[in-house]
């Protein structure tokens, strides 16, 4: 178990973004370590577990079947290219793929019950990011890389892309005041996630896109208007605590969450 957990790289995560947080802070008068702060650290430690093997098991299994059908020959021409368009190519594909499934789990209640799990963040910061259902997380991560996975893309390319998708999920979660300038119509900055994450009515089910919001300006689902969101969260009765939240949706999807127990827990008085 522990080989699936590095130690090392959540060292040097931590070490850059809360020194990070405290210089260049969004919200200053927020604490570091907020509200279910500790839950949050819970995530980070063993959720990644439950998503790898989970991830491997099904792409492996759908891998299997979609080398039967393609040609090897394809998988030669597509690494034959640059690593630097491949890595271009892998981040607009995987993107696509991100946003198509994002915007499922935004729409198909069955769904949204596993993604409310992350919307249920109301302070937002790095280590926010790390609390998604591992049924929302490999579900989507399935519809991101299997194309790239399918088109044969070289391990070094793939390497670029998950490098610089984790940094930047950390980032556009993070409590910062960082501006991408122009460039934020081109690459997801906090500005563009943390309106998604807003619980404002005009930005509901916008920003679905997870590092190009083009995608989003394309698909007439952007919304990123100047100022920051006031509040965050969901009204959804989200538990406060990790097991409670791996349940959560299944109990929700069986009738059996009432609202005003979750709302007890968790000292929520919105409807």
């Amino acid at each position: 178990m522990l080989e699936l957990i590095d130690l090392k790289a959540i060292l040097i995560i931590a070490m850059i973004f809360i020194p990070l947080e405290r210089l260049l802070p969004l919200y200053a008068d927020q604490k570091m370590l907020r509200k279910h702060w500790l839950n949050d650290v819970i995530y980070l430690f063993f959720n990644g577990i439950l998503i790898k093997l989970g991830f491997v098991a099904l792409v492996g299994a759908m891998m299997f079947a979609i080398r039967l059908v393609i040609p090897e020959g394809m998988f030669a021409v597509v690494q034959a290219q640059p690593i630097w368009l491949q890595a271009i190519e892998v981040t607009l594909v995987a993107d696509i793929g991100f946003y198509l499934a994002h915007r499922a789990f935004h729409s198909v209640p069955f769904l949204w019950k596993f993604h409310s799990v992350h919307h249920s963040i109301e302070e937002m910061d790095w280590l926010a990011a790390h609390r998604v259902h591992p049924v929302d997380q490999i579900a989507t991560m399935t519809a991101s890389m299997l194309p790239v996975y399918a088109l044969g893309f070289s391990g070094s390319a793939i390497a670029i892309y998950a490098f610089m998708y984790q940094a930047q999920s950390l980032l556009i979660h993070s409590n910062t005041r960082i501006r991408f300038g122009p460039l934020k119509w081109v690459l997801a900055s906090p500005q563009f996630h943390h309106w998604h994450h807003a619980n404002e009515r005009q930005a509901y089910d916008k920003n679905f896109a997870g590092q190009l919001p083009f995608i989003d300006a394309l698909a007439g689902t952007l919304y990123m208007p100047e100022r920051m969101p006031r509040v965050y969260g969901t009204d959804d009765p989200v538990p406060p605590l990790y097991h409670q939240q791996l349940a959560y949706p299944l109990k929700q999807i069986a009738g059996r969450v009432p609202a005003a127990e979750v709302s007890a827990q968790t000292g929520d008085s919105r409807p």
